[in-house]
Protein backbone atom coordinates (compact mmCIF):
# COMPACT_ATOMS: atom_id res chain seq x y z
CA UNK A 1 0.00 0.00 0.00
CA UNK A 2 1.13 3.56 -0.60
CA UNK A 3 2.31 5.88 2.17
CA UNK A 4 -0.85 7.93 1.67
CA UNK A 5 -3.07 4.86 2.07
CA UNK A 6 -1.12 3.79 5.15
CA UNK A 7 -1.57 7.20 6.78
CA UNK A 8 -5.26 7.09 5.93
CA UNK A 9 -5.68 3.80 7.78
CA UNK A 10 -3.74 5.06 10.80
CA UNK A 11 -5.86 8.22 10.91
CA UNK A 12 -9.02 6.12 10.78
CA UNK A 13 -7.77 4.04 13.72
CA UNK A 14 -6.94 7.18 15.70
CA UNK A 15 -10.37 8.66 15.02
CA UNK A 16 -12.51 5.62 15.72
CA UNK A 17 -14.88 6.02 18.67
CA UNK A 18 -14.05 2.49 19.76
CA UNK A 19 -11.50 2.18 22.55
CA UNK A 20 -10.66 -1.38 21.51
CA UNK A 21 -9.86 -2.73 18.06
CA UNK A 22 -10.10 -6.33 16.94
CA UNK A 23 -7.01 -8.13 15.63
CA UNK A 24 -6.71 -11.72 14.45
CA UNK A 25 -4.31 -14.30 13.04
CA UNK A 26 -5.02 -17.75 11.63
CA UNK A 27 -3.86 -21.01 13.12
CA UNK A 28 -2.76 -24.06 11.17
CA UNK A 29 -6.37 -25.19 10.67
CA UNK A 30 -7.42 -21.79 9.32
CA UNK A 31 -9.36 -20.81 12.44
CA UNK A 32 -9.18 -17.12 13.28
CA UNK A 33 -7.62 -16.53 16.70
CA UNK A 34 -7.78 -12.97 17.96
CA UNK A 35 -8.15 -10.43 20.70
CA UNK A 36 -9.25 -6.85 21.31
CA UNK A 37 -6.39 -4.38 21.73
CA UNK A 38 -6.75 -0.92 23.22
CA UNK A 39 -6.37 1.72 20.52
CA UNK A 40 -3.18 3.12 22.08
CA UNK A 41 -1.54 -0.30 22.22
CA UNK A 42 -2.59 -1.06 18.69
CA UNK A 43 -1.20 2.21 17.32
CA UNK A 44 2.11 1.36 18.97
CA UNK A 45 1.98 -2.13 17.48
CA UNK A 46 1.76 -0.82 13.93
CA UNK A 47 5.52 -0.25 13.82
CA UNK A 48 6.69 -2.61 16.56
CA UNK A 49 4.26 -5.53 16.33
CA UNK A 50 2.95 -7.33 19.37
CA UNK A 51 3.22 -10.71 21.06
CA UNK A 52 0.77 -13.58 20.60
CA UNK A 53 1.25 -16.87 22.43
CA UNK A 54 2.83 -19.27 19.97
CA UNK A 55 0.55 -22.07 21.16
CA UNK A 56 -1.68 -20.84 18.32
CA UNK A 57 0.70 -22.73 16.02
CA UNK A 58 1.14 -25.59 18.49
CA UNK A 59 -2.36 -26.89 19.15
CA UNK A 60 -5.21 -28.43 17.24
CA UNK A 61 -8.70 -27.23 16.43
CA UNK A 62 -9.86 -28.30 19.91
CA UNK A 63 -6.98 -26.51 21.72
CA UNK A 64 -5.15 -29.78 22.45
CA UNK A 65 -1.38 -29.30 22.27
CA UNK A 66 0.61 -31.40 19.83
CA UNK A 67 2.91 -33.75 21.72
CA UNK A 68 5.75 -33.93 19.20
CA UNK A 69 6.05 -30.59 17.39
CA UNK A 70 9.56 -29.15 17.17
CA UNK A 71 8.50 -25.49 16.87
CA UNK A 72 6.71 -25.21 20.18
CA UNK A 73 5.46 -27.36 23.03
CA UNK A 74 5.97 -27.93 26.72
CA UNK A 75 9.70 -28.10 25.95
CA UNK A 76 9.68 -24.41 24.86
CA UNK A 77 7.37 -23.03 27.55
CA UNK A 78 5.03 -21.61 24.88
CA UNK A 79 6.55 -18.12 24.60
CA UNK A 80 5.08 -15.27 22.59
CA UNK A 81 5.53 -15.19 18.85
CA UNK A 82 5.81 -11.81 17.16
CA UNK A 83 2.88 -10.61 15.06
CA UNK A 84 2.96 -7.78 12.56
CA UNK A 85 -0.26 -6.12 11.41
CA UNK A 86 -1.14 -5.74 7.74
CA UNK A 87 -2.79 -2.32 7.49
CA UNK A 88 -4.18 -3.14 4.05
CA UNK A 89 -6.56 -5.61 5.71
CA UNK A 90 -8.30 -2.96 7.82
CA UNK A 91 -12.09 -3.17 7.64
CA UNK A 92 -14.96 -2.34 9.94
CA UNK A 93 -17.34 -4.89 11.45
CA UNK A 94 -20.96 -3.87 10.76
CA UNK A 95 -22.41 -6.03 13.54
CA UNK A 96 -20.01 -4.48 16.09
CA UNK A 97 -21.00 -0.87 15.38
CA UNK A 98 -18.31 -0.57 12.72
CA UNK A 99 -15.46 -1.49 15.03
CA UNK A 100 -12.15 -1.61 13.08
CA UNK A 101 -10.47 -4.97 12.54
CA UNK A 102 -7.01 -5.91 11.27
CA UNK A 103 -5.37 -9.16 10.26
CA UNK A 104 -1.84 -10.01 11.34
CA UNK A 105 0.80 -12.58 10.49
CA UNK A 106 3.66 -14.18 12.36
CA UNK A 107 7.29 -13.11 12.01
CA UNK A 108 10.45 -14.39 13.66
CA UNK A 109 12.58 -12.47 16.17
CA UNK A 110 14.50 -10.85 13.32
CA UNK A 111 11.28 -9.60 11.73
CA UNK A 112 11.42 -12.05 8.82
CA UNK A 113 8.41 -14.11 7.79
CA UNK A 114 7.81 -17.11 10.05
CA UNK A 115 7.76 -20.12 7.75
CA UNK A 116 4.99 -21.89 9.69
CA UNK A 117 2.54 -18.98 9.41
CA UNK A 118 -0.25 -19.86 6.93
CA UNK A 119 -0.58 -16.32 5.56
CA UNK A 120 3.18 -16.01 5.15
CA UNK A 121 3.19 -19.38 3.37
CA UNK A 122 0.84 -18.03 0.72
CA UNK A 123 2.96 -14.87 0.48
CA UNK A 124 6.03 -17.00 -0.37
CA UNK A 125 4.18 -18.76 -3.16
CA UNK A 126 2.94 -15.43 -4.54
CA UNK A 127 6.44 -13.93 -4.45
CA UNK A 128 7.68 -16.90 -6.47
CA UNK A 129 4.76 -16.46 -8.87
CA UNK A 130 5.65 -12.81 -9.39
CA UNK A 131 9.30 -13.74 -9.97
CA UNK A 132 8.04 -15.93 -12.81
CA UNK A 133 6.23 -12.94 -14.29
CA UNK A 134 2.67 -13.48 -13.09
CA UNK A 135 0.14 -12.27 -10.56
CA UNK A 136 -2.40 -14.80 -9.31
CA UNK A 137 -6.11 -14.12 -8.85
CA UNK A 138 -8.48 -16.44 -7.01
CA UNK A 139 -12.18 -16.69 -6.26
CA UNK A 140 -13.37 -19.11 -3.58
CA UNK A 141 -16.82 -20.70 -3.47
CA UNK A 142 -18.15 -22.25 -0.27
CA UNK A 143 -21.04 -24.60 0.39
CA UNK A 144 -22.22 -25.07 3.97
CA UNK A 145 -25.11 -26.37 6.06
CA UNK A 146 -27.16 -24.10 8.33
CA UNK A 147 -29.08 -25.29 11.39
CA UNK A 148 -31.69 -23.72 13.65
CA UNK A 149 -29.48 -24.54 16.63
CA UNK A 150 -27.07 -23.00 19.12
CA UNK A 151 -23.71 -24.26 20.41
CA UNK A 152 -25.57 -25.32 23.55
CA UNK A 153 -28.31 -27.22 21.75
CA UNK A 154 -26.00 -29.19 19.46
CA UNK A 155 -24.02 -30.42 22.48
CA UNK A 156 -27.20 -31.29 24.36
CA UNK A 157 -28.35 -33.32 21.34
CA UNK A 158 -24.96 -34.97 20.93
CA UNK A 159 -24.79 -33.56 17.38
CA UNK A 160 -27.76 -35.79 16.37
CA UNK A 161 -31.22 -34.97 15.07
CA UNK A 162 -30.31 -31.37 14.35
CA UNK A 163 -32.89 -29.08 12.74
CA UNK A 164 -31.84 -27.53 9.40
CA UNK A 165 -33.20 -24.10 8.54
CA UNK A 166 -35.05 -25.64 5.56
CA UNK A 167 -36.05 -29.16 4.57
CA UNK A 168 -35.49 -31.23 1.46
CA UNK A 169 -33.18 -31.19 -1.54
CA UNK A 170 -33.84 -27.92 -3.31
CA UNK A 171 -30.80 -26.46 -5.05
CA UNK A 172 -31.06 -23.03 -6.67
CA UNK A 173 -34.38 -22.47 -4.94
CA UNK A 174 -36.02 -19.07 -5.38
CA UNK A 175 -38.32 -19.62 -2.39
CA UNK A 176 -36.31 -21.40 0.33
CA UNK A 177 -34.33 -18.33 1.33
CA UNK A 178 -37.66 -16.71 2.22
CA UNK A 179 -37.85 -19.10 5.18
CA UNK A 180 -34.94 -17.13 6.69
CA UNK A 181 -35.03 -13.79 4.84
CA UNK A 182 -33.29 -11.75 7.54
CA UNK A 183 -30.32 -14.14 7.67
CA UNK A 184 -30.08 -14.28 3.87
CA UNK A 185 -30.25 -10.49 3.57
CA UNK A 186 -27.66 -10.00 6.32
CA UNK A 187 -25.22 -12.28 4.51
CA UNK A 188 -25.55 -10.22 1.35
CA UNK A 189 -25.41 -6.79 2.97
CA UNK A 190 -23.24 -7.22 6.07
CA UNK A 191 -20.54 -9.18 4.24
CA UNK A 192 -20.36 -6.50 1.56
CA UNK A 193 -19.96 -3.82 4.23
CA UNK A 194 -17.30 -6.04 5.86
CA UNK A 195 -15.18 -6.06 2.70
CA UNK A 196 -16.17 -9.59 1.72
CA UNK A 197 -18.35 -9.04 -1.37
CA UNK A 198 -20.37 -11.96 -2.71
CA UNK A 199 -20.74 -12.46 -6.45
CA UNK A 200 -23.58 -14.87 -5.78
CA UNK A 201 -25.54 -16.55 -2.98
CA UNK A 202 -28.06 -19.35 -3.43
CA UNK A 203 -29.42 -22.52 -1.90
CA UNK A 204 -27.61 -25.73 -2.79
CA UNK A 205 -29.02 -29.24 -2.85
CA UNK A 206 -29.60 -30.50 0.67
CA UNK A 207 -31.50 -29.36 3.77
CA UNK A 208 -30.41 -25.90 4.85
CA UNK A 209 -27.47 -25.68 2.43
CA UNK A 210 -26.25 -22.38 0.98
CA UNK A 211 -23.51 -21.69 -1.54
CA UNK A 212 -21.65 -18.40 -1.79
CA UNK A 213 -19.24 -17.22 -4.47
CA UNK A 214 -16.86 -14.68 -2.93
CA UNK A 215 -15.70 -11.86 -5.17
CA UNK A 216 -12.69 -12.63 -7.36
CA UNK A 217 -9.51 -10.83 -6.24
CA UNK A 218 -5.75 -11.09 -5.91
CA UNK A 219 -4.84 -14.35 -4.23
CA UNK A 220 -3.87 -12.93 -0.83
CA UNK A 221 -6.95 -10.71 -0.63
CA UNK A 222 -9.07 -13.64 -1.75
CA UNK A 223 -7.68 -15.88 1.00
CA UNK A 224 -8.30 -13.08 3.54
CA UNK A 225 -11.89 -12.81 2.34
CA UNK A 226 -12.46 -16.57 2.46
CA UNK A 227 -11.07 -16.82 6.00
CA UNK A 228 -13.13 -13.87 7.21
CA UNK A 229 -16.22 -15.20 5.43
CA UNK A 230 -16.36 -18.39 7.45
CA UNK A 231 -16.09 -16.64 10.81
CA UNK A 232 -18.40 -13.80 9.78
CA UNK A 233 -21.07 -16.23 8.60
CA UNK A 234 -21.05 -17.86 12.03
CA UNK A 235 -21.24 -14.48 13.78
CA UNK A 236 -24.07 -13.27 11.54
CA UNK A 237 -25.92 -16.56 11.91
CA UNK A 238 -25.83 -16.35 15.71
CA UNK A 239 -27.91 -13.15 15.53
CA UNK A 240 -30.72 -15.07 13.83
CA UNK A 241 -30.57 -18.34 15.73
CA UNK A 242 -28.67 -20.04 12.90
CA UNK A 243 -25.59 -22.22 13.41
CA UNK A 244 -23.57 -22.80 10.21
CA UNK A 245 -21.05 -25.61 9.79
CA UNK A 246 -18.24 -25.82 7.26
CA UNK A 247 -17.54 -29.51 7.81
CA UNK A 248 -16.69 -31.18 4.51
CA UNK A 249 -19.44 -33.77 5.09
CA UNK A 250 -21.65 -33.91 8.15
CA UNK A 251 -24.02 -36.71 7.01
CA UNK A 252 -23.15 -39.80 4.96
CA UNK A 253 -26.56 -39.69 3.25
CA UNK A 254 -26.03 -36.17 1.90
CA UNK A 255 -23.47 -34.58 -0.46
CA UNK A 256 -20.47 -32.90 1.07
CA UNK A 257 -19.56 -29.23 1.02
CA UNK A 258 -16.94 -27.80 -1.30
CA UNK A 259 -14.52 -24.90 -1.27
CA UNK A 260 -13.80 -24.67 -5.00
CA UNK A 261 -10.98 -22.36 -6.15
CA UNK A 262 -11.28 -20.40 -9.40
CA UNK A 263 -7.86 -19.22 -10.60
CA UNK A 264 -6.13 -17.28 -13.32
CA UNK A 265 -2.72 -15.69 -13.83
CA UNK A 266 -2.14 -12.19 -15.16
CA UNK A 267 1.00 -11.48 -17.14
CA UNK A 268 2.85 -8.68 -15.35
CA UNK A 269 4.60 -7.69 -18.58
CA UNK A 270 1.51 -7.52 -20.78
CA UNK A 271 -1.26 -6.92 -18.21
CA UNK A 272 -3.40 -9.65 -19.78
CA UNK A 273 -4.88 -12.99 -18.77
CA UNK A 274 -1.99 -15.41 -19.20
CA UNK A 275 -4.42 -18.35 -19.46
CA UNK A 276 -6.16 -17.06 -22.60
CA UNK A 277 -5.30 -17.89 -26.21
CA UNK A 278 -7.94 -16.99 -28.79
CA UNK A 279 -6.36 -19.33 -31.37
CA UNK A 280 -6.53 -22.47 -29.21
CA UNK A 281 -9.48 -24.86 -29.57
CA UNK A 282 -10.24 -24.48 -25.85
CA UNK A 283 -8.83 -20.92 -25.61
CA UNK A 284 -6.04 -22.29 -23.41
CA UNK A 285 -2.59 -20.74 -23.63
CA UNK A 286 0.56 -22.82 -23.27
CA UNK A 287 0.99 -21.22 -19.83
CA UNK A 288 -2.48 -22.42 -18.84
CA UNK A 289 -1.73 -25.93 -20.06
CA UNK A 290 1.50 -26.13 -18.07
CA UNK A 291 -0.25 -24.74 -14.99
CA UNK A 292 -2.96 -27.38 -15.31
CA UNK A 293 -0.38 -30.11 -15.90
CA UNK A 294 1.34 -29.03 -12.68
CA UNK A 295 -1.86 -29.39 -10.69
CA UNK A 296 -2.56 -32.79 -12.23
CA UNK A 297 0.92 -33.97 -11.25
CA UNK A 298 1.42 -32.36 -7.83
CA UNK A 299 -1.90 -31.74 -6.07
CA UNK A 300 -1.93 -35.36 -4.93
CA UNK A 301 1.28 -34.63 -3.02
CA UNK A 302 -0.29 -31.50 -1.50
CA UNK A 303 -3.68 -33.03 -0.74
CA UNK A 304 -3.61 -32.38 3.05
CA UNK A 305 -3.62 -28.64 2.26
CA UNK A 306 -6.86 -29.10 0.30
CA UNK A 307 -8.38 -31.85 2.47
CA UNK A 308 -6.94 -31.14 5.94
CA UNK A 309 -9.24 -33.10 8.27
CA UNK A 310 -10.28 -36.71 8.82
CA UNK A 311 -13.74 -35.69 7.66
CA UNK A 312 -12.41 -34.21 4.39
CA UNK A 313 -12.01 -37.69 2.93
CA UNK A 314 -15.65 -38.58 3.60
CA UNK A 315 -16.48 -35.97 0.95
CA UNK A 316 -14.01 -37.26 -1.65
CA UNK A 317 -16.11 -40.26 -2.71
CA UNK A 318 -17.47 -41.26 -6.10
CA UNK A 319 -20.80 -39.89 -7.21
CA UNK A 320 -21.21 -37.10 -4.66
CA UNK A 321 -20.06 -34.11 -6.74
CA UNK A 322 -16.50 -34.22 -5.40
CA UNK A 323 -13.50 -35.38 -7.46
CA UNK A 324 -11.59 -38.51 -6.50
CA UNK A 325 -8.91 -38.59 -9.22
CA UNK A 326 -6.47 -36.12 -10.84
CA UNK A 327 -8.55 -35.48 -13.96
CA UNK A 328 -9.49 -32.49 -16.08
CA UNK A 329 -12.20 -31.55 -18.51
CA UNK A 330 -13.87 -28.69 -20.32
CA UNK A 331 -16.75 -27.34 -18.21
CA UNK A 332 -17.08 -30.78 -16.59
CA UNK A 333 -18.16 -30.88 -12.94
CA UNK A 334 -17.13 -34.50 -12.36
CA UNK A 335 -13.39 -33.87 -12.70
CA UNK A 336 -10.82 -32.39 -10.34
CA UNK A 337 -9.85 -29.47 -12.61
CA UNK A 338 -12.64 -27.85 -14.59
CA UNK A 339 -11.37 -25.66 -17.42
CA UNK A 340 -13.74 -22.76 -18.12
CA UNK A 341 -13.00 -21.33 -21.58
CA UNK A 342 -14.22 -17.81 -22.10
CA UNK A 343 -13.03 -14.38 -22.98
CA UNK A 344 -9.77 -12.63 -22.20
CA UNK A 345 -11.42 -11.67 -18.93
CA UNK A 346 -13.16 -14.91 -17.94
CA UNK A 347 -10.97 -17.86 -19.02
CA UNK A 348 -9.95 -19.64 -15.84
CA UNK A 349 -9.45 -22.89 -13.98
CA UNK A 350 -11.75 -24.20 -11.26
CA UNK A 351 -10.00 -26.63 -8.93
CA UNK A 352 -12.77 -28.69 -7.35
CA UNK A 353 -10.73 -30.73 -4.86
CA UNK A 354 -10.85 -28.38 -1.84
CA UNK A 355 -13.65 -28.81 0.69
CA UNK A 356 -15.30 -26.16 2.84
CA UNK A 357 -13.06 -27.14 5.78
CA UNK A 358 -9.91 -25.68 4.22
CA UNK A 359 -7.46 -23.16 5.57
CA UNK A 360 -7.85 -20.77 2.59
CA UNK A 361 -4.24 -19.54 2.76
CA UNK A 362 -2.87 -23.06 2.48
CA UNK A 363 -5.34 -24.30 -0.13
CA UNK A 364 -4.59 -21.30 -2.35
CA UNK A 365 -0.85 -21.85 -1.82
CA UNK A 366 -1.24 -25.49 -2.88
CA UNK A 367 -3.23 -24.74 -6.02
CA UNK A 368 -1.05 -21.87 -7.21
CA UNK A 369 2.17 -23.61 -6.16
CA UNK A 370 1.37 -26.83 -8.01
CA UNK A 371 0.44 -24.87 -11.11
CA UNK A 372 3.60 -22.80 -10.85
CA UNK A 373 5.74 -25.92 -10.74
CA UNK A 374 4.12 -26.97 -13.98
CA UNK A 375 5.08 -23.66 -15.57
CA UNK A 376 8.62 -23.66 -14.17
CA UNK A 377 9.20 -27.23 -15.37
CA UNK A 378 7.56 -26.65 -18.75
CA UNK A 379 5.17 -29.55 -18.23
CA UNK A 380 3.01 -30.45 -21.20
CA UNK A 381 -0.66 -31.29 -20.96
CA UNK A 382 -0.58 -34.72 -22.55
CA UNK A 383 -3.90 -36.17 -21.32
CA UNK A 384 -7.04 -35.43 -23.27
CA UNK A 385 -9.93 -33.79 -21.40
CA UNK A 386 -12.39 -36.16 -19.79
CA UNK A 387 -15.74 -36.30 -21.57
CA UNK A 388 -18.45 -37.77 -19.39
CA UNK A 389 -17.89 -39.03 -15.87
CA UNK A 390 -14.52 -38.35 -14.31
CA UNK A 391 -15.18 -41.16 -11.83
CA UNK A 392 -14.71 -43.71 -14.64
CA UNK A 393 -11.32 -42.38 -15.76
CA UNK A 394 -8.52 -45.03 -15.70
CA UNK A 395 -6.41 -42.91 -13.35
CA UNK A 396 -5.11 -43.71 -9.87
CA UNK A 397 -7.34 -42.00 -7.30
CA UNK A 398 -6.22 -39.55 -4.65
CA UNK A 399 -5.36 -40.94 -1.19
CA UNK A 400 -8.50 -42.16 0.58
CA UNK A 401 -7.60 -41.10 4.13
CA UNK A 402 -5.80 -38.30 5.91
CA UNK A 403 -3.30 -40.87 7.17
CA UNK A 404 -2.30 -41.90 3.65
CA UNK A 405 -2.34 -38.33 2.36
CA UNK A 406 -0.07 -36.95 5.06
CA UNK A 407 2.61 -39.60 4.49
CA UNK A 408 2.67 -38.82 0.78
CA UNK A 409 2.88 -35.11 1.63
CA UNK A 410 5.72 -35.61 4.13
CA UNK A 411 7.77 -37.55 1.56
CA UNK A 412 7.17 -35.11 -1.29
CA UNK A 413 10.14 -33.21 -2.72
CA UNK A 414 7.69 -30.89 -4.46
CA UNK A 415 6.10 -29.98 -1.12
CA UNK A 416 9.49 -29.09 0.37
CA UNK A 417 10.43 -27.12 -2.75
CA UNK A 418 7.26 -25.03 -2.57
CA UNK A 419 6.62 -24.74 1.15
CA UNK A 420 9.96 -25.25 2.89
CA UNK A 421 11.18 -28.15 5.00
CA UNK A 422 10.15 -26.56 8.31
CA UNK A 423 6.60 -25.99 7.15
CA UNK A 424 6.27 -29.50 5.73
CA UNK A 425 7.58 -31.04 8.95
CA UNK A 426 5.26 -28.98 11.15
CA UNK A 427 2.14 -29.38 9.05
CA UNK A 428 2.75 -33.12 8.67
CA UNK A 429 3.11 -33.34 12.47
CA UNK A 430 -0.22 -31.56 12.92
CA UNK A 431 -2.01 -33.86 10.46
CA UNK A 432 -0.48 -37.02 11.94
CA UNK A 433 -1.72 -35.83 15.33
CA UNK A 434 -5.21 -35.39 13.86
CA UNK A 435 -5.11 -38.89 12.38
CA UNK A 436 -3.94 -40.40 15.67
CA UNK A 437 -6.76 -38.66 17.54
CA UNK A 438 -9.25 -40.22 15.15
CA UNK A 439 -7.61 -43.62 15.53
CA UNK A 440 -8.04 -43.42 19.31
CA UNK A 441 -11.73 -42.47 19.15
CA UNK A 442 -14.63 -44.91 19.61
CA UNK A 443 -17.19 -43.93 16.98
CA UNK A 444 -20.94 -44.39 16.67
CA UNK A 445 -20.30 -46.69 13.72
CA UNK A 446 -18.26 -49.04 15.91
CA UNK A 447 -20.88 -49.05 18.65
CA UNK A 448 -23.76 -49.86 16.31
CA UNK A 449 -21.73 -52.50 14.46
CA UNK A 450 -20.11 -54.35 17.36
CA UNK A 451 -21.78 -53.53 20.69
CA UNK A 452 -24.56 -56.13 20.65
CA UNK A 453 -23.19 -58.81 18.34
CA UNK A 454 -19.56 -59.30 19.30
Amino acid sequence: MTDEEREGVIEHLRATPHDHIKVAVTDVDGVLRGKYLHRDKLLGAIDDGFGFCNVVLGWDIADECYDDAAYTGWHTGYPDADVTLDLSTMRTIPWEDDRPMLLGEFVDKAGAALELCPRQTLRRILARTEAAGFEAAVGVEFEWFNFAETPGSIHEKGFRDLTPISQGMFGYSVIRHQHNPEFFKALLEDLLAYGVPLEGLHTETGPGVFEAAIGYAGALESADRATLFKTATKEIGARFGVLPTFMARFDASLPGCSGHHHQSLRSIEHGTNAFYDADDAHRMSSTFKSYLAGQLRYLGDLLPLLAPTVNSYKRLVDGYWAPTKPTWGIDNRTVAMRVIPGSQKSTRLETRVPGSDINPYLSAAACIGAGLLGIEQGLELTDEPIVGSGYDAPVERYPRTLGDAVERFAASEAAVDLLGADFVEHFATSRRWEWRRFGDAVTDWELSRYFEII
